[in-house]
């Protein structure tokens, strides 16, 4: 049975509605159709695909061990306290985009049942959110290409370390919905960050966010948490692999750096969970 979330969906073809084809099929008027991955995925990349490359089975894994172990726990119940108000009656929808394993989303869930799109661009990640998150639509889509959401169709959409396309996500949010959006402040890691070859964090980056949404978005609050974390040597080199320098890392090196490491290691996580809702259209 496919998710209830299929209602919000347009093909990324001609960007026409979408309906069931069959139990594991998705198909729209004019006849451009999508078979679920044996996982329960859909893979909506047309065309010449994305230019942008996707997280590898390796650092997807890495990813789910270190979430697994309940190190950002914290993170993702602060995500789903800001996003809950915003997800009332019985046609709530949440997009997750870059939902990568589907962990916040899933707590997310827990707190509000609703619609459910987790979208990615790496299959790696959508086989792994849609075991996490099976009555949610789970999605390999470019969040920089048109969106394969009908317009004022979802009441939040959450981005946690992903990339931010603000006018799809204004023109998918409903007037009262909300965009959470959670970012590394300075200090970020910093214990293992340089000794193991994490990107560090940009100056000046909330203000950058700010900037890149102010189009379409106005801020509603910001709330900031900080994570004392203890960390097993296998904890720190997930840590490493799991994030955008998971492409670029010697993994033999990596594991040289990890096997020098103490039982467990201090370090700190700092994170800006910034909430922003629709800017209001001028009246004609």
């Amino acid at each position: 049975m496919l998710p209830d979330a299929l209602r919000l969906l347009l093909c990324p073809v001609c960007r026409n509605g979408l309906m069931p084809g069959g139990d594991h099929r998705l198909a729209c008027p004019s006849g451009h159709s999508f078979d679920a991955a044996r996982q329960g995925y859909f893979n909506f990349l047309v065309g010449k695909g994305t230019v942008f490359e996707a997280d590898t089975a390796a650092m997807v894994a890495a990813r789910f061990d270190f979430l697994s172990r309940g190190h950002y726990q914290p993170l993702a119940d602060t995500v789903a306290e800001l996003a809950t108000p915003a997800l009332v009656g019985p046609e709530a929808a949440v997009l997750d985009a870059g939902t990568g394993t589907g962990h916040y989303l899933k707590r997310l869930l827990a707190a509000a049942p609703a619609s459910a799109i987790g979208l990615d661009i790496s299959k790696f990640a959508l086989r792994r959110a849609a075991r996490m998150n099976p009555d949610a639509v789970n999605l390999v889509s470019d969040v920089w290409q048109p969106l394969p959401v009908k317009d004022d169709a979802v009441d939040v959409v959450t981005v946690v370390f992903a990339p931010r396309n603000a006018a799809e996500f204004a023109r998918v949010l409903r007037p009262a919905g909300r965009l959470v959006v959670v970012t590394p402040r300075s200090g970020h890691l910093a214990e293992v960050a340089g000794k193991t070859g994490m990107l560090g964090i940009e100056p000046a980056k909330e203000e950058r966010l700010a900037a890149s949404l102010d189009a379409h978005f106005e801020q509603h609050s910001v709330r900031e948490l900080d994570l004392a974390l203890g960390l097993e040597p296998a904890d720190v080199g997930n840590l490493a692999l799991m994030g955008p320098a998971g492409h670029h890392l010697d993994r033999s090196a990596l594991e040289a750096i990890i096997a020098g490491l103490p039982p467990v290691t201090k370090v700190s996580a700092r994170f800006r969970i910034s909430v922003f809702e629709p800017r209001k259209q001028p009246s004609a």
